[in-house]
């Protein structure tokens, strides 16, 4: 691989350029990458991609695609295996660049979020190899169903985790035998680059992975434009979504989108109260900057004021601080611009007359935002309809199950839903009649990654996880032989 210009991000040495073809790809621009944990000091100066880098990409990748998808599926899932076990030996590089990019907890990001980043490369490299075609008998022919690797995948990620999901999109379309153009986004891309370091290293052949960084309406619009494009997969925001999908709807391109939440938490009066508040609680962390938290607070009048207090408590607790101190739970915003996002939500519900029980002011001298909570006028208000993606809560009362329902399905969103109760047949009952992708029980954020991942709604489109993202990223055949038996239909 071709030697490229090199910037220490907390002594990890990471390339500022793109990766196409096996090589290192410089650009005549650049954007600047700053760290949330110290606006005022650039990180570093990352090359800007355009039309041209993403034609050069999409070729790259269609190349390199006859290469990889013509190696057995052993050799593929052998090289992916190579790609976890690089990526944990660089964990403590990987979880430093992350924090110092976007800001998450670094006690997080070397505990959990990049060992989940090897985990899903070695996930897809073993269900890609162990998976057994479908075959059966049917009126004297034997029906067998391949699947065969699609072509060339567009892989748009996130500035929240951006490691562990790019991994998460990045692992199943190459093991089910695809290139791929992975485009991060432009608020956190350094971790994105030691990845592709890493699918280098491990010995993946040139164009099977390749690295385009730049600004989304500049270089991700051409991408999901290109007609070599195979399959689009996306997460981020709606307004977004839409543009790919029109993009990819002119070339006829499978996309999956996952577009965020607005997910309720809901407490009845028969659950373990504390347990609830603390979970309740736990919905600040990451400042609120991940979409599947519970920031609808739903909870049975009865217990409305005792929740309030133990949530209280719980809320007190959490520290706003350096993400790099493991005393800090309540890490900074990512961007200047999302502090002000959420800034605005909060000011527009206190002008439309909804209460701020708790908080509701930025801090000065950081990036962060006040752990707040919010008690709606109405469950029509701005604050309880549309995701803020920030350190806010509402909360808001409900006198039965029927009504709990109805509250928790009154959004456009559909990503996930918490449901706290002391009767298993009510967290069944209640969990069957919620509209999400996912619903969690007594819990939360403990999933097996076999299990379809998505949203209804405005949360998205198809399903990630499992056989779901290896029959995405694939076509499927079917292979019908006759015996001497054979019917027509």
């Amino acid at each position: 691989m071709t030697e490229s210009p090199r910037v220490a991000v907390g002594g990890v040495e990471v390339s500022l350029d793109h990766l196409i073809d096996g090589e290192r790809v410089a650009a005549e621009r650049i954007f600047e990458c700053r760290s949330p944990l110290d606006w005022d000091r650039k990180l570093a100066d990352v090359a800007r991609g355009d039309a041209a880098t993403a034609e050069r990409a999409v070729g790259a990748a269609v190349d390199g695609f006859a290469t990889w998808s013509g190696l057995p599926v052993g050799e593929r899932a052998a090289a992916l295996r190579r790609l976890a076990d690089l990526i944990e030996a660089r964990n403590d590089d990987i979880a430093l660049v992350e924090t110092l990019d976007m800001g998450f907890l670094h006690r997080s990001m070397r505990e959990r979020l990049v060992a989940r980043g090897a985990l899903n490369f070695r996930f897809y490299a073993d269900m890609a190899e162990a998976h057994a075609e479908p075959r059966w008998p049917a009126r004297g022919t034997t029906h067998t169903v391949q699947r065969m690797p699609a072509g060339t995948a567009v892989v748009i990620t996130p500035w929240n985790a951006p490691f562990m999901l790019a991994t998460w999109k990045v692992a199943p379309a190459l093991a089910a035998g695809n290139s791929v153009v992975l485009k991060p986004a432009e608020w956190s891309p350094l971790s994105a680059s030691v990845l592709a370091d890493l699918t280098v290293e491990a010995g993946l052949p040139a164009g099977a992975f390749n690295l385009v960084q730049g600004i989304g309406s500049e270089v991700g619009a051409a991408l999901t434009a290109d007609p070599r494009v195979r399959r689009i997969s996306f997460t981020g925001s709606p307004e977004t979504a839409r543009r790919i999908g029109a993009a990819a709807a002119v070339n006829i391109v499978p996309f999956t989108a996952e577009l965020g939440g607005k997910g309720p938490l809901i407490v009845f009066a028969d659950c373990d109260l504390d347990a609830a508040a603390r979970q309740a609680a736990a919905q600040y962390e990451d400042s609120g900057q991940v979409c599947l938290a519970g920031t609808r607070l739903l909870v049975e009048a009865s217990i409305l004021d005792d929740f309030l207090e133990a949530l209280r408590v719980r809320t007190e607790a959490h520290v706003l601080g350096d993400s790099r101190d493991d005393s800090t739970t309540i890490a900074p915003l990512a961007h200047p611009d999302h502090l002000a996002r959420v800034e605005g939500f909060v000011e527009r519900a206190r002008a439309a007359g909804d209460t701020i029980v708790w908080g509701g002011r930025r801090r000065p001298e950081s990036l962060h935002y006040e752990l707040t909570l919010i008690e709606p006028a109405s469950n029509d208000s701005e604050i309880v309809q549309r995701e803020v993606f920030g350190p806010v809560l509402t909360i808001q009362a409900f006198n039965t199950e029927a009504e709990a329902v109805d509250l928790a399905n009154s959004t456009r969103y559909g990503l996930s839903a918490i449901v706290y109760a002391g009767s298993a047949d009510r967290t069944e009952r209640v969990g069957r009649a919620v509209r999400a992708g996912i619903v969690w029980a007594n819990t939360f954020l403990v999933r097996d990654l076999a299990a379809p991942f998505g949203g209804c709604g405005l949360s998205g489109i198809g399903r990630e996880g499992g056989d779901h993202a290896l029959d995405f990223h694939s076509d499927l055949k079917t292979l019908i032989h006759a015996d001497d038996r054979a019917t027509d239909y």
